[in-house]
């Protein structure tokens, strides 16, 4: 099951305003998005969730938490979050039931994709909901995993690119956790890694252009996600070259 969303056609699509904030919708539905009365997916599966927010300046998201692990990266604007200075392209992630924030925009805004493995019925704000964290400690560790900012490659960057590049930005943790960024030149190709390793996998266009093989070319800023089943992604640049993020989730027991 490999999910694409461009990032163009998002925009145009779902993007709406909400009392937080603009929101726009890539894959899967959550909390901004589900129907009254229309049941909520399933929270033990595998659900691949991605949503851009916009934050205006001097915005304030309190500390708070998730059921579902998460990963947040930014994409546009700056600020903090936590302890962590926040810029394009600063990757953050959290365990479920793992407290972070706050979350502090800077004067230009600040604008993240959320993007989440399993179903999550929204922010659970700190102090209310203290006692239902300590609750949680039996099941689930406190984990938080940064790195960035990274920079998105310029266009004059990516022109002068000769052949791919790999690294890890955070490294693979034994239950399968980790983040890659691949840099790819015109019309090369990069594998990523072995789904089965984790518990699936976002991948972001941060620069250029790139298309899943047999797919669509997708723009800057677009997602794309790989099941744990699913043979590794193979991501063609396109003629500007690619600078692109793999985010892999933690193996979870869980019904798919």
């Amino acid at each position: 099951m490999i999910l694409t969303a461009d990032s163009i056609v998002a925009r145009n699509t779902t993007r709406r305003k909400t009392a937080n904030g603009w929101h726009t919708t890539f894959i899967g539905k959550n909390r901004n998005t589900l129907k009254e009365g229309e049941a909520a997916p399933p929270a033990d599966g595998l659900y691949p969730m991605a949503f851009l927010v916009e934050k205006e300046a001097a915005a304030v998201v309190h500390p708070h938490f998730h059921q579902a692990d998460q990963y947040q990266v930014v994409v546009q604007g700056s600020g903090r979050l936590g302890i962590h200075d926040i810029a394009s392209v600063a990757v953050h992630y959290t365990d479920a039931y793992s407290a972070y924030g706050p979350i502090v925009a800077a004067d230009e805004g600040v604008s993240w994709f959320t993007l989440r493995n399993a179903w999550d019925p929204g922010a659970r704000y700190m102090p209310e909901h203290r006692r239902q964290l300590r609750e949680a400690r039996a099941k689930y560790q406190h984990r938080e995993a940064t790195c960035g900012p990274l920079p998105p490659l310029t266009e004059q960057e990516l022109v002068a690119l000769t052949a791919p590049t790999s690294g890890a930005v955070i490294a693979e943790t034994a239950d399968g956790l980790g983040t890659w960024r691949y840099t790819v030149p015109a019309n090369g190709s990069v594998t990523g890694p072995d789904p089965s390793t984790g518990g699936g996998q976002f991948w972001l266009v941060s620069s250029g252009s790139a298309s899943v093989a047999g797919g669509a070319l997708l723009p800057v800023q677009s997602c794309i996600f790989v099941a744990p089943e699913d043979a590794a992604a193979i991501l063609l640049a396109g003629l500007g070259g690619a600078d692109l993020i793999c985010m892999q989730f933690p193996r979870r027991a869980r019904d798919h």
